[in-house]
């Protein structure tokens, strides 16, 4: 269903493909910015170094902003428009296997489980490392070994995604990391659009 989405704005393909304005702004730098930081802390510093901290702290405003956004943002970026269902998920996976190409101008299914595992990830490591500088739980062992088993789980859940990425626009012929970049989907002209 395209609902009241302005497909055919922006510049066409030489295939006649369509475009349409999904990722607004703020979802684009809050995604951008959200990897800037787990790169920061996942690969450039040390674990007890304050730009650790920081870079964790505000990894955590992004997210409390992105949450919110999800509540009064623009269309595509509104929790309503890729609600968390596995049910979905497990029909998507098999409308993918009958070779469906169908198009989600927001998230697909699958995408949506995604999105809403990896920020919930976040928002652990956020609390198990805020805790962990705390005197009440610093030194404590199961609040460290959530922290670091939360963000294994979160590699884990971004090489998947990303794997996700690369397949999605493989199947779709959408190409989804320009679309995270610019804002902008390009849709075949012979793909549904839901």
């Amino acid at each position: 269903m395209l609902g009241k989405h302005d497909l055919g704005s922006g510049r066409e393909s030489a295939r006649t493909d369509r475009t349409v304005q999904v990722w607004d702004p703020l979802v684009r730098l809050i995604h951008w910015g959200v990897v800037l930081m787990v790169v920061i802390n996942a690969a450039i510093v040390a674990k007890d170094s304050p730009l650790h901290l920081w870079a964790g702290y505000t990894m955590l405003v992004l997210v409390g902003v992105r949450l919110l956004w999800g509540i009064i943002g623009s269309r595509p970026a509104r929790f309503s428009a890729f609600p968390p269902n596995p049910f979905r998920a497990l029909g998507y996976l098999k409308e993918m296997r009958r070779g469906d190409k169908t198009v989600h101008l927001s998230h697909n299914p699958l995408g949506a489980l995604m999105v809403y595992n990896i920020w919930a990830t976040l928002l652990v490591i956020a609390a198990t490392g805020y805790m962990m500088g705390t005197a009440r739980f610093f030194g404590v062992d199961w609040v460290a070994q959530t922290h670091d088993l939360a963000y294994d789980w979160l590699l884990i859940s971004i090489t998947a995604h990303v794997l996700g990425v690369v397949f999605d626009t493989w199947r779709s012929g959408v190409p989804l990391v320009q679309a995270m970049i610019h804002g902008r989907k390009r849709i075949p002209n012979d793909r549904p659009v839901e």
